[in-house]
């Protein structure tokens, strides 16, 4: 492989002036017209593309599902756009200030819940982003509580207030809801989307359920065979009854992509 084709670059953050390694213009317009731009992207393991020249432009303050079988490189994604893995070919272009939640909230036991938020600092500064960001998630009486005592969606939630302490402008959501219960996951659903519409960052969801992914995006990818077999926005207003023909048509159109069929 040509090392030469491979680049990874982050867009230009205006408000805190930095600059772009990459500044090569690209077919979305100008450069912060975007939050991710993917040109031509490649990942291969033991000789397998798992993504195979994708091409995707998300843009700022966009809430993007992505949807696909196991192995299908939904993960693979979010790593390459999150800066914890580098492609084999192609072009990687993300924004400075971006955040990770993962399917575990991985909280350090060791350190109070405020600390968790700003993991690495312990100013007075710092304490107050770290009590504003627990409010704004529900956890306003957690702050001085050890992780242990946390229920899985509180502890999520945690999770969520260290990912948004930072001001991301893009926003990675790995099965962050998979491990909780139904009616918890639910509550997270609908805080997510209050938050994203607070704060507005592009936000890129990876999910194996297809009523989250219509409840939460404005646009779902499905990935298979390495590439995005279906780019679909969604034109429905939110909130999302899925007693509503238009969902229940999304649904089943989804599902067949999907390979499940005509699943009620």
């Amino acid at each position: 492989m040509d090392q030469r084709l491979t680049k990874f670059a982050l867009l230009p953050e205006a408000e805190i002036g930095t600059a772009a390694i990459d500044r090569t213009p690209t077919a979305s317009g100008p450069e912060l017209s975007s939050a991710v731009e993917l040109r031509d992207v490649r990942r291969v393991f033991s000789g397998r593309a798992v993504l195979d020249g994708i091409d995707l432009t998300i843009h700022a303050s966009e809430f993007v599902a992505v949807l696909g079988p196991s192995g299908t490189g939904k993960t693979t994604l979010l790593r390459l756009l999150s800066g914890l893995d580098r492609p084999d070919g192609g072009v990687v272009r993300v924004p400075r200030a971006r955040s990770m939640v993962f399917q575990e909230p991985r909280l350090v036991l060791a350190k109070r819940v405020w600390q968790n938020v700003v993991l690495g600092r312990t100013d007075g500064i710092a304490r107050r982003e770290a009590v504003a960001a627990l409010e704004e998630v529900g956890l306003a009486t957690h702050v001085d509580a050890w992780p242990r005592t946390l229920s899985g969606g509180e502890a999520q939630r945690v999770a969520l207030a260290r990912a948004l302490v930072r001001e991301p402008k893009l926003l990675l959501l790995d099965e962050p809801f998979a491990a909780l219960d139904a009616l918890t996951r639910l509550r997270m659903h609908s805080l997510v989307d209050q938050l994203w519409q607070r704060h507005h960052p592009a936000v890129v969801l990876v999910t194996h359920d297809v009523d989250e992914a219509i409840v939460l995006a404005d646009r779902v990818l499905v990935l298979s065979g390495g590439k995005v077999n279906l780019d679909l926005p969604i034109g429905i207003a939110k909130p999302r009854d899925r007693a509503d023909p238009d969902v229940f048509a999304l649904r089943t159109r989804l599902l067949r992509e999907l390979g499940v069929g005509d699943t009620p």
